[in-house]
């Protein structure tokens, strides 16, 4: 048995990454933090032996400062690889505090005129949920790389392949910043995987809780009654982000809500459901249980666990692996944070901008988005059919 917890970061981040989705407005007015945005502290390994991959600057453009405040939360600004070279919001007043936030002087009215900009290289999309897809492929055609908030799309099935031959056919780096991924425990888990101390995955578990008894303030109150599972990576990742496979089938079964907001006669999604728990079949022929909630009170966030045929990873590994690989995340350039979400922003800005850097393809690639995101979507369309058994679309580059 190998306690991970002494190692660096592995168990800091479990806990703390809850609620991508934001806040209420009542603990917004009184200053609170985000659930899921404390900052990770800084430790002294956090930039030990971090070296710069290149000695040029990567021209990025961000667009979206909503409720969140994505477009300056995952720390472009502070790369000492990047240039912010404009920013924008389509409601002045945020894109003021966006060009601000990110120490930029350039702004544009819509991402629509900012991806005509041919000084731009890369895009970070942390717009509105129902705008990810088109997004980002008005970026892509555009000639820019891009970077997208979760999910990868929005309940549309259509729009996954829309954006997958985008990606292919443009052939830019596209990376989805699931914060799951860079959690300490999955990242660990990951680099175990990777090192055959797990073998195949026999059972995966992903959780992702957020109480929302209250709509959350949103662009054209898209977050009022989400179908749990049209947001399903922070749990998905628990998988797909371990092993870089994918759900091929899944049953779906939803609970009717209690909470107004989640009524269908209240919503323009028809979703009766708060809950939606989804048993899928995995790529390696395992099974994972993926769950997303809005209205159960209790502790929450982005948490998991996975058991293979040659150990297991809750919290410690367990298993027939005598010499465990490193599991420290990749080292940070000294001027960046990890952030929030479990200490993952830093990590993911970076992984995007070094994979362009290196022209390599980032980790979480548009089939890895895809596959955990599409899941989401045809799991929601089972729990509307009473849990009925549904094929998965696969995405593979």
């Amino acid at each position: 048995m190998h306690d991970l917890s002494t190692r660096r970061s592995f168990l800091q981040a479990v806990g703390m990454g809850a609620a991508a989705l934001g806040l209420s407005q009542t603990a917004r007015a009184e200053g609170q933090v985000i659930p899921g945005f404390e900052k990770q502290a800084r430790d002294a390994d956090t930039s030990k032996g971090w070296k710069p991959v290149s000695d040029r600057k990567l021209r990025v453009g961000i667009v979206g400062y909503g409720v969140c405040n994505f477009g300056a939360a995952f720390s472009f600004q502070d790369h000492p690889n990047v240039e912010i070279v404009a920013v924008s919001d389509i409601q002045p007043d945020r894109c003021a505090l966006l060009a601000k936030a990110v120490r930029c002087e350039k702004t544009y009215p819509s991402l629509e005129e900012l991806v005509k900009d041919d000084k731009i290289e890369a895009v970070f999309v942390a717009t509105d949920a129902p705008s990810h897809a088109d997004h980002a492929i008005a970026a892509l055609k555009h000639g820019k790389h891009v970077a997208s908030a979760v999910p990868a799309v929005f309940g549309s099935l259509e729009d996954a392949d829309r954006l997958f031959e985008a990606v292919k056919t443009t052939g830019l780096k596209y990376m989805l910043f699931e914060t799951s991924c860079y959690h300490a425990d999955l990242h660990a888990a990951r680099e175990i995987y990777k090192a055959g101390g797990l073998g195949k995955i026999v059972y995966a578990e992903g959780e992702y809780y957020h109480y929302m008894p209250e709509p959350i303030p949103s662009y054209k109150d898209w977050r009022v009654g989400l179908p749990p599972q049209w947001y399903p990576t922070h749990s998905n990742a628990f998988y797909v982000g371990v092993t870089g496979g994918s759900f091929t089938e899944v049953s779906c079964m939803g609970m009717p809500s209690i909470v107004p907001h989640l009524q269908p006669s209240n919503n323009r999604y028809k979703n009766p459901f708060g809950t939606e728990i989804a048993l899928f079949r995995t790529s390696e022929g395992g099974c994972a249980r993926m769950a997303v909630s809005w209205d159960t009170p209790g502790s929450g966030g982005e948490q998991g666990r996975v058991r293979g045929q040659k150990g297991t990873v809750y919290g410690k590994y367990e298993g027939l692996e005598k010499n465990l690989p490193n599991i420290n995340r990749p080292p940070l350039p000294p001027t960046v944070d990890p952030g929030g979400h479990g200490g993952s922003h830093g990590y993911l800005m970076n992984e995007f901008v070094t994979a362009i850097l290196e022209d390599r393809k980032p980790l979480i690639d548009v089939a890895w988005a895809l596959n955990m995101t599409v899941s989401g979507i045809v799991a929601h369309q089972s729990a509307l059919k009473d849990g009925e058994l549904m094929k998965i679309p696969q995405y593979k580059l």
